[in-house]
């Protein structure tokens, strides 16, 4: 954990980090939020999940107080201050203070909190041997009801739900569909499947969150030459592919092994999806905002 936190303009030392109890987040998951890794002191598509913040922050109404490039560099100073090289960036909005659930009750600013910490989502063996993952009841919440492109604290309550059930099985992850039947995406991750040479993946409608790994695995494949096709597709195309692997920013890129007890291709990770897992780990390797050294000061105007 970070020794110190920023908190609405302040940087903080964590353990006096707090926020109201009638904070707008806390009562009714009235905020938004994005989680972001740093690899080798670099802070990997930080401006991608900034941009993806502030999207979903002006859909949900929020005014978050800052601007980005504020925010941008708050975010390299308390990894700085906390001599963060490899971890996790946690960035929460909060619409502000108010007992009472119309936002116009809300007087003052939001509620601003970015932490580092660290994190590991799945051990490395399940790298090497591929996720078991089990189709869950609860489906992705309806667009018309929660836009699924807005990253925010609210919707998460289903992935909760779809998680509470994989862990009751010992599923590596679950797997959602939406209510149409189709595969959606699992609990904190997006999902690809292989088949023929081809890799297939739900397209936004369907549902999904449109994570920063996902598109950056998609470049990487149309880099290597990789056919991609965003398309709907059931679990007998799951059950039936070559490969199926998911991504994350936790995550990172992961395979899967098997589905509701079917094994998936030759039951190991395939060429497509090692391929794939080697590109993304040279990428993280060199890329990214840096946060030490002269470049990192000129980028955010931070000493």
């Amino acid at each position: 954990m970070g020794n110190f936190i920023f908190l609405n303009g302040e940087v903080v030392p964590h353990d006096e980090g707090k926020v109201s109890v009638y904070d707008h987040g806390f009562l009714y998951g009235d905020g938004v939020f994005e989680g972001i890794r740093t690899y080798n002191g670099r802070i990997f598509k930080l401006d991608e999940h900034l941009e993806r913040l502030y999207f979903s922050a002006k859909a949900l109404m929020i005014e978050i107080g800052m601007s980005r490039d504020e925010l941008r560099a708050a975010i390299l100073d308390l990894s700085r201050r906390n001599g963060v090289k490899d971890g996790y960036n946690r960035i929460t909005v909060s619409r502000g203070v108010s007992l009472g659930l119309d936002p116009r009750n809300i007087n003052g600013p939001a509620t601003v909190v970015v932490m580092n910490d660290a994190l590991s989502l799945y051990p490395r063996s399940m790298y090497e041997n591929g996720l078991d993952v089990m189709t869950v009841s609860t489906r992705i919440p309806l667009p018309q009801t929660v836009e699924p492109r807005i990253k925010s604290l609210g919707k998460y309550v289903a992935n909760i739900q779809a998680k509470i059930e994989a862990n009751r099985v010992n599923a590596g992850e679950g797997l959602m569909l939406n209510t149409q039947g189709y595969v959606a995406e699992c609990t904190g991750d997006n999902i690809f499947i292989v088949r023929r040479g081809e890799i297939i993946t739900p397209p936004s409608w369907a549902g999904i969150l449109l994570g920063i790994t996902r598109n950056t695995v998609i470049e990487l494949a149309r880099e290597q030459g990789l056919t991609v096709r965003e398309d709907i597709f059931t679990l007998f195309d799951v059950y039936t592919a070559d490969e199926c692997f998911l991504t994350g920013t936790a995550a990172e890129v992961i395979p899967v092994r098997t589905v509701d007890g079917r094994v998936i291709g030759e039951g190991h990770p395939g060429p497509v999806t090692r391929s794939l897992m080697e590109a993304f780990r040279e990428l993280t390797a060199t890329s990214g905002v840096p946060i030490y050294g002269e470049n990192a000061t000129a980028a955010t105007g931070v000493g």
